[in-house]
């Protein structure tokens, strides 16, 4: 669980990356959950953005995204949510 220090950081961190996936009209899928686990190993901090075509809830997709890769919610803005998961190289130092 973050704190609201450590989302602070991560989300001044996160400003200016760009989303690198996009949940369109079939929701989530297992491959984009596969790719989104891959990239927060690389990256540890990704954004990931929601189309008007997607069916569900922003709300809804973050927590589903956020379970089944194991990572935490930092922000949700408009259509975009700012995930983060601690990888072994240890990107971002959060006290």
């Amino acid at each position: 669980m973050l704190t609201g220090k450590q989302k602070r950081y991560l989300r001044s961190q996160a400003h200016h990356l760009s989303a690198i996936f996009q949940v369109g009209k079939d929701g989530v899928t297992t491959n984009q959950i596969k790719g989104i686990s891959d990239a927060l190993e690389a990256h540890e901090l990704i954004k990931v953005k929601l189309l008007d075509t997607c069916p569900d809830d922003v709300n809804t997709v973050a927590l589903e995204i956020s379970v089944q890769s194991k990572s935490e919610v930092v922000q949700i803005v408009g259509h975009t949510i700012v995930l983060y998961k601690r990888s072994e190289k240890g990107i971002y130092k959060l006290s």
